[in-house]
């Protein structure tokens, strides 16, 4: 396991799942409230030395880890299929 605060950001075939681990305590709020069951624990460790998550490609994109996350450490954006400025 590491220790590091860079955000991590992972495309997924819906969208993008930016992790900053230097704001996630490793709550598990995230984890529970995931209605695909797709937000596992990482290897990285978070603010408090204990482990953070990351998304798989069965996420959706629905964005509710990100709005449970009492820390803001998770943002989702939904691909739209959109090419250019928006």
């Amino acid at each position: 396991m590491t220790l590091e605060f860079q955000s991590k950001t992972k495309e997924l075939k819906k969208g993008l799942f930016t992790l900053f681990p230097g704001l996630c305590k490793g709550c598990g709020l995230c984890v529970e409230k995931c209605p695909k069951h797709c937000i596992a624990w990482s290897d990285i460790l978070g603010v408090y030395g204990t482990p953070s998550v990351e998304a798989n490609d069965e996420c959706i994109a629905c964005g509710i880890c990100q709005n449970v996350c009492p820390d803001c450490a998770i943002l989702v954006r939904k691909k739209t299929g959109k090419v250019g400025p928006n």
